[in-house]
This record gives C-alpha cells, structure tokens and sequence, in this order.
C-alpha cells in the first residue's frame, strides 16, 4: 500500500512540474499561437480554484483532476516543440528547487476571467 501512495505522490510531482513547464513554454516566441491560447487554457485550468465538475459532486468531482488536466496537458505538449519543452522542464525544476513560484498576478487574472464568465452566463439568462 506504501508504494501505492508514493507512485501517486510521484505522478502528482510530475504533473505539477509539467503543468509549470507548460506555463513556460507558451511563453516562448517559438511556440505557434494555436498551441498557445490551447497552453494558456489548460494552465489557467490547472491553476484555476474553480473547476468544471465541483469537488463535492461524488466520482464526478475529481474527475476534471484524474482526466481533463492530464489529457489536456498531453495534448499541450504534443503541440509544443520538444525543445522548448526540454528547456522548458529545465528551468521548472530549477524555480521549483529554489522554492515554489508564486504568481499573485496570474491569480488575479484567472478569478477576473472567472468572474466574467460568470457574468456573461448570468447575463445570457437574464436575457432569455
């Protein structure tokens, strides 16, 4: 059972480290604009506090966190040149040895596209 919840412990590492990688990558000049806005999305997902599926619905929950990030983060790195990619697992490992980033802006943004969605949702039934 010990090596069970290492293995997990272990692929949670991983997928923090590529998703951080990923945020950059799409920052790279290099990299095409489709597979950027697709990047930005998953990252912005990933980061977000909110989900698609709420945490509180049973089985359907985490189902976001077991499946949609993971497939979206492979579909963001196949998209992405492999060598910004390598260079970009580089540098995430290096920030995150030095002690995890914290990005206050990014935040911000994503609870402000939240916050505008949210809006437009309402605003779309008030309308109908």
């Amino acid at each position: 059972m010990r090596e069970f919840v290492e293995h997990w412990k272990q692929q949670a590492r991983q997928l923090k480290l590529e998703v951080y990688a990923l945020y950059l990558a799409y920052q790279d000049p290099r990299v095409p604009w489709s597979a950027r806005v697709f990047t930005a999305c998953v990252v912005g997902y990933a980061f977000s506090p909110i989900d698609l599926i709420p945490d509180f619905i049973p089985v359907l929950g985490y189902l976001d966190d077991l499946i949609l990030i993971p497939f979206g983060i492979k579909i963001a790195i196949s998209m992405i040149p492999a060598i910004v990619m390598t260079e970009s697992r580089a540098k995430a490992q290096e920030i995150i040895r030095q002690g995890k980033p914290v990005n206050r802006i990014a935040a911000v943004i994503i609870v402000l596209i939240w916050l505008f969605l949210a809006a437009c949702i309402i605003a779309f039934i008030v309308q109908n």
